[in-house]
Formats: C-alpha cells, structure tokens, sequence
C-alpha cells in the first residue's frame, strides 16, 4: 500500500494539547467540547477490537454522524462526525495484530490516527493480553504496530505507562519508536501507581531527550487547573505534546488560552452536544456526575442524581425545551435508534447454520415480537412492565409470572409463563433484568393491557 497516496491532511502531534482517551468520557459530545475549547486533538476512548469488527457502518443524515453499529444488539459503539475528523484518534484495545489492521482499515477513512492502548492496568484488559498487558509482552506489541504501520494508511500511535527502572523504560521506547509509528504518549506513572503518586516527570523528559518522533506527556492532572499550568508542564517534562485526562473531565474548559470557565457553563455546553448527538441518558449522566464530584451532595446535585432521561437531566440546567425542541426534530425526521436493528444472534435469513442463532425458545409456543424494553422511558417502578404484569396476575387471580431466561455469549433473551402461555421478545438484551421487563412487555400486549400506540409512545418500539 502507498501511505503516501491519501490527499488527506496528516495529524501532525507536534506542539499538541490532547483531549485523552477515558473510559466512557471520551465520546462525541465530550470530544466536540474539548474542540471548542482549544483542544488540538482529541482521542476516543478505548474501544475493543471484537467490538468494533462485530458493528457496521452507517451514516446517519438525521444526526449528520458517521456510527459503528453493534450487530448483535443495535447499539451505537463508536459515533463520529466531519467536525472533528481531521483530529480525531481512535484507540483500539487489541492483543492481536491482525484484528487491530482489520479495525484500522474498517475506520481509517472516518479517523485521523490509530493508537494502541498498551497502558490500560485495568484487570479487564490485562486478562484480556490487553493494555498494559502489552508492556510485558514487548514480542507482541511491536508486532501489532509493525502490522498497523505497514498496512494502514494514517498515523499509527501507541499510549504506555513507564516502567519502574529508567533503563528499562528507554529502551522499551525506542523499541517501539523503531517500528516507524508517528508518536507515543506516555502516562508518567507505572502499572501500580495511582493519581495519588506523584508524575515521573524527569522520566518523561529522558524519554523526550532521548526519541526523535514526538513524545506525548500524560500524568499531570493533579497540578493542571489551568492553560498556564499546560504550559510549566510540558517545559516541566519537556514533551512535544501534552495529553490532559481527569483535568479535562473535571472542566473541559481548561483547554482555553483566556481561562477556565465556570461549572454551570461547561455542563449546559456539553449538555446540548449530547443532545444534539442522540448521546445515550447513562453516558451522558456518567460525564456530568464527572464535572460534579463532591456537589453531586448539594441539592442541585441529588435532583441531577435523580433524573433518569436525557430530558430530565437537561431539565435541571433549565434546558428541558431545547432537549424536546431537538427530540422532536431528530424524530420527524426518521431517526433510526436500535430498534431498527436486528441483532445477527436472531438473524435466520438465507438458512444459515450458525449454531448461535437460535429461536428464543426450542418451543414453537411462544406468542413473540422483537420489542427492546427502555428503562429510562419508565419514571417510576410502579409502571415498569414486570410490576404491571404481577398485579395483572394477582388482580385476576393467576399463578405469579415464572420467567426463564437464556444468555449466549453476553446477550439475554426471557420467555415469561403466565396462565399456562408463554411469551417472549425476540431482541436479546445486555442484561437479564432487561431481557425478563422485555418479555413482559410482550405479554402486556398480547392480553391487550398495553397496545401499539402504548408502546410507541413509551419508546419501546416493536417490530413485527
């Protein structure tokens, strides 16, 4: 392949401030803000190669995004736009050469690099040969960027975490800079060290002094409040770049040159982006909880816990009719959410033989529609449907629900027993909780407690 042959502009790391990769901080409407702010690049959060090789591609003109679908259950796993596409990096959880090519080559066109998380010390990707697995695996590691720099076409870059001898650390660097990758963040701290520890910063610096491709310094939070604190940092460790993580989720803010901005400002900011991005309620409300912390204890903070959609949470910071406003908009306008998606576990077309792809019962007795359950289109447990089912059963005097849920792989499917019949939904779920409200749902429909309308209205779409 000719590298060389894109007409796109190449991300250039040098003199970089750079948004991190955090674990269910780093989607679209926290990257944006970072943009706004001042920030030169921006990083995903860590996105694993399986999950990734097992969504498609589909762009969404309502939201102008492009989305990776996840197949087995329609969720959205990775959702960009044209905004940021010329700085955006997205970073893989890989142990496998050939999975972390096939995903670059699967995104490469929507993204501006690819980085290799090798500094993750998250028990789940250690198990997993992910992370910092990789670190004591330096044989793999280099294979994987070797792999990605001689078969895709943008940057390819790797984030580790130091090592405890000096030495040791210098030379794992230069073993990885001489796989010919374009740059390499390193988080001043070891695998066992947390943010209490003070950052290794002379051991950024040796590693700056010591490489010719751009050293991305990260670890400095604790002492960034600041533009001016970005700034002593990197002379401090003496970096090309600087990577900002917990400073930039606590105030996104302190990217900009003129000075931080105010909480209040920074939440209602990065609330309308999640509106405008269709972001989920849980990510959403995960962020916020974020740049809270310790006022999640104030009055304001406890009505914000209590808030379930993304409406009520915009509620709270008086953007309540701006949600509905754009709500409104996405859905006139054809807005496909999950519902639209069949989960491939359920996908019987052409007589395919895959194992995997069962009925949700070896009976051919279930009454069945594929119906995904919403929680947060339920304000109280009262209305939940399970709740709703038992009082049916007990007001008429029927034997209680039994439930018999199956889970293949990470997915759950329920077929709920009431009055000797059996009902269930055909959407597979994450969880079991889920997959048995689902059946339920269904079977408020067949006994004609809920209809069509009902449920449309509650957001719990059925497709026949």
């Amino acid at each position: 392949m000719d590298k060389d042959s894109s007409a796109r502009k190449r991300l250039d790391y040098n003199d970089k401030i750079v948004l991190a990769p955090m674990v269910r901080i780093g989607t679209l409407p926290m990257r944006l803000l970072a943009l706004d702010y001042g920030a030169d690049i921006v990083y995903t959060e860590e996105l694993i190669d399986r999950k990734l090789l097992r969504s498609f591609r589909r762009e969404n003109d309502v939201l102008g995004t492009i989305d990776y679908i996840d197949q087995t259950d329609g969720t959205v796993v990775f959702r960009t736009c044209s905004r940021e596409k010329e700085r955006l990096v997205l970073q893989i959880g890989t142990s496998d050469p050939e999975r972390a090519v096939e995903v670059a080559r699967m995104v490469e066109k929507d993204v501006a690099g690819i980085d290799v998380n090798m500094g993750c010390p998250k028990k789940f990707s250690l198990l997993g040969g992910m992370g910092a697995a990789l670190l004591k695996e330096p044989g793999k590691a280099v294979d994987i960027l070797n792999k990605l720099v001689e078969n895709v076409a943008i940057p390819i870059t790797c984030k580790i975490r130091v090592l405890s001898d000096l030495e040791e650390t210098l030379r794992l660097c230069d073993t990885f800079a001489a796989t010919g990758i374009a740059a390499i963040a390193v988080h001043g701290r070891t695998i066992e060290e947390r943010p209490q520890h003070p950052n290794r910063n002379h051991v950024l610096r040796e590693i700056s002094n010591r490489l010719s491709i751009p050293v991305i310094a990260n670890g400095g939070s604790r002492d960034i409040q600041t533009y001016s604190d970005i700034l002593r940092f990197k002379e401090e460790t003496g970096c090309s770049s600087v990577m900002l993580a917990r400073a930039a989720e606590w105030n996104c803010s302190v990217f900009r040159k003129e000075g931080p901005l105010p909480m209040e400002d920074v939440i209602k900011s990065y609330l309308k982006y999640a509106v405008d991005c269709d972001n989920s309620p849980s990510n959403t409300k995960y962020c916020v909880q974020n740049i809270l912390r310790e006022l999640q204890e104030s009055p304001l903070g406890r009505r914000f816990l209590d808030s379930q959609t993304l409406e009520q949470i915009c509620e709270v910071w008086e953007l309540g009719d701006y949600c509905r406003s754009r709500s409104k908009e996405f859905r006139n306008n054809g807005l496909l959410d999950r519902f639209h998606v069949s989960p491939i576990i359920l996908d019987t077309a052409n007589g395919c033989g895959d194992s995997r792809k069962r009925k949700i019962d070896e009976d051919n007795d279930v009454s069945s529609m594929r119906c995904a359950f919403l929680r947060n289109s339920y304000t109280s447990d009262l209305d939940l449907p399970k709740t709703r089912l038992l009082k049916w059963t007990k007001e008429n005097r029927k034997k209680m629900p039994v439930y018999n849920t199956r889970q293949e792989d990470k997915l759950f499917c329920s077929v709920v027993t009431v009055d000797g019949k059996k009902y269930g939904s055909s959407f597979w779920e994450k969880n079991k909780k889920y997959a048995e409200q689902g059946a339920a749902l269904v079977c408020l429909y067949f006994l004609g407690i809920v209809d069509q309308e009902s449920l449309t209205a509650g957001g719990n779409i059925p497709l026949r």
